[in-house]
């Protein structure tokens, strides 16, 4: 019996479907194929799920907008849990509630259009709420952790929540991500402004987003050193434009990677060399901003 099969026979109102292809649901474009993929519609079917993944030893991981994220080449025989059941938006005063499935757009936009601000810094970010959350997204002017109240999460068996401190958040990372922590949703503390205002700060961060390199990327891949600019301090060590395979730095922003048509393992390759030459030159050991996934 296939993977899919056995999650149909255990789960049969399960929203689940099998293979699923890495390079089509990633930025960064590459990246092998998993036996199965599961959307779950609640936090109790999800925490099931996991209970019944773990207990039979199958191995799994979570993917929001797959923007910040490298999976490997090859096959995993595992499966891939999308969060795009969990949709809702609602709020109570400046409170919002917000499903970790939701898009970054569509949380500004429900924002904009209850008069709420606070996330602007968030425009143009490719990202769920749910991944988002987990990996502490945001710019220098601001990380959603910021803005959390509480977090609604899963593990094997149960659902229960989260404060803003029991999240442990820190630069771009989370106690989601170092226990392996399904987000499902998250309560904002947002506050009121004017129309106009919310649209100045949303032109603001897309128009400086518009400066970034394009191309098939997973934004930037090294959390910036103390005090330092990761980007700069590469770009320094003269790597801009360095290649490997299809893989390539940035000549534009060199904290960005591009796949020209390359495999995962260029990427990661690529990735491994920055590192190993920007210690080796400066004594700053990066740490990779990207998750990578099985």
């Amino acid at each position: 019996m296939t993977l899919y099969g056995l999650l149909s026979e255990r789960f049969p109102r399960l929203c689940a479907g099998e293979y699923f292809d890495f390079a089509r649901h990633t930025s960064i474009g590459c990246g092998g194929t998993a036996a199965a993929w599961a959307s779950p519609r609640s936090g109790e079917e999800l925490s099931s799920l996991l209970a019944f993944l773990e207990g039979t030893c199958i191995p799994y991981c979570f993917l929001g907008a797959g923007a910040n994220v490298l999976p490997r080449d090859g096959f995993f025989d595992g499966v891939v849990i999308r969060f795009c059941g969990f949709c809702s938006l609602a709020a109570e005063g400046a409170l919002v509630r917000v499903g970790a499935g939701v898009t970054g757009g569509g949380l500004l936009r429900f924002a904009g259009e209850k008069c709420l601000a606070g996330a602007e810094f968030l425009t143009g970010i490719p990202m769920t709420v749910g991944g988002a959350v987990a990996m502490n997204a945001g710019v220098k002017e601001g990380h959603i952790g910021e803005l959390i109240s509480r977090v609604v999460c899963a593990s094997a068996g149960r659902t229960f929540c989260l404060s803003q401190a029991e999240c442990a958040f820190e630069e771009k990372d989370s106690i989601f991500l170092r226990e392996n922590i399904a987000v499902i949703g998250a309560e904002l503390r947002l506050k009121h402004s004017f129309p106009v205002e919310i649209a100045r700060r949303r032109c603001y961060f897309r128009t400086k987003r518009r400066e970034l390199p394009k191309g098939r990327s997973m934004g930037c891949v090294f959390v910036n050193p103390e005090g330092k600019s990761a980007g700069a301090v590469i770009e320094a060590c003269g790597l801009k434009g360095m290649r490997l395979g299809g893989a390539r730095v940035s000549e534009e922003h060199a904290n960005f990677i591009l796949n020209d048509g390359g495999s995962a393992s260029d990427v990661a390759a690529l990735i491994s060399l920055v590192k190993a030459r920007v210690e080796k030159e400066t004594g700053i050991v990066l740490r990779e901003e990207v998750r990578w996934l099985p």
